[in-house]
């Protein structure tokens, strides 16, 4: 097999891509991901690989970047936001299906394989893959090979409590973990929007704040300002562990202006060294590192 396919399996779309033995990509296509249908999930994801090796005429490696992550107690996909794959054994099935061994990640984690094998962090020895959105999610990457960890959670870093909180900062958010103050409840699009509601009364959006900031408006750049400083706390506890050598930012969120060049400049307050040589960077592949990163889950 010298090509390898990747599968991005989304709530809403399902997306495969093949790469040729140079990283390129030779073929990607996208459908509607069945809803509430967990058998024609894993028929969709079947007709799509056959549909590549007939496109291509020879036989493919399978890596899927999932939501959730199999657990390794029952070895089921848990904590998946597609309800219907809670509970099912679908790398399994999909084995059975497709008559040959795939390979399954978190999307966090095949974000972060993506952007350590040939994007923004490409030859760096360890990397932190970071995804700002809806939720958050992170990957760790190491010599080039993904650290999943014994119980499936490395990176999960927005199930922390967010570090150095101030007074006005606690309990925190809930979080739908159950717990209370999660990084995960300022850092993405929601929690964004819902510290600018609490401090303003003002309901926006994510986009809606960047807009309102580059227009003028004070508070709205405050509000960025409390997001930077957030992340700055955020990532420079995961300095503290892993001194990763690059830092990738993905997801919607990433795009906020000077993330990049605002969150080193005040990330030094709270790391234990007298020098920071990590990189912080934008994702090369955008939108495309989750499915990209699930075809690297093989080697050549």
């Amino acid at each position: 097999m010298s090509k390898r396919v990747g599968i991005d399996l989304g709530g809403t779309k399902i997306e495969v891509v093949a790469l040729d033995e140079q990283g390129e990509m030779v073929v990607r296509r996208r459908v509607a991901t069945p809803q509430n249908d967990y058998l024609g999930t894993l028929q969709a994801i079947s007709c799509l690989v056959l549909d590549v090796e007939s496109e291509l005429g020879e036989s493919v490696s399978v890596g899927i970047a999932t939501p959730g992550a199999i657990s390794p107690a029952t070895g089921l996909l848990r904590n998946s936001n597609s309800i219907c794959l809670n509970g099912q054994p679908i790398d399994r099935d999909l084995e059975k299906l497709l008559t040959r061994p795939i390979r399954i990640a978190n999307d966090a984690d095949c974000f972060a394989l993506s952007e350590a094998s040939d994007g923004a962090a490409i030859g760096a020895a360890t990397v932190f893959g970071v995804i700002i959105g809806t939720g958050t999610g992170g990957g760790i990457v190491v010599n080039g090979q993904l650290l999943a960890g014994p119980t499936a959670i490395a990176g999960e870093w927005g199930h922390n409590p967010l570090p150095w909180p101030q007074p006005d900062e606690l309990p925190g958010p809930d979080c739908y973990c159950g717990k209370q103050g999660c990084i995960e409840t300022w850092l993405s699009g929601p929690g964004l929007a819902r510290d600018h509601l609490s401090v303003t009364g003002e309901a926006l959006t994510a986009e809606s704040i960047v807009v309102e900031a580059d227009a003028g408006s004070d508070v709205a750049r405050e509000t960025l300002g409390r997001y930077e400083r957030r992340l700055a706390k955020a990532l420079a506890s995961v300095i503290n562990v892993i001194d990763p050598h690059v830092i990738v930012l993905g997801g919607g969120l990433s795009n906020l202006p000077n993330l990049c060049q605002r969150v080193p400049e005040l990330w030094g307050e709270y790391l234990f060294s007298d020098c920071v040589k990590t990189k912080l960077v934008q994702a090369k592949h955008g939108d495309s590192s989750g499915v990209r990163g699930a075809a690297w889950l093989w080697p050549c």
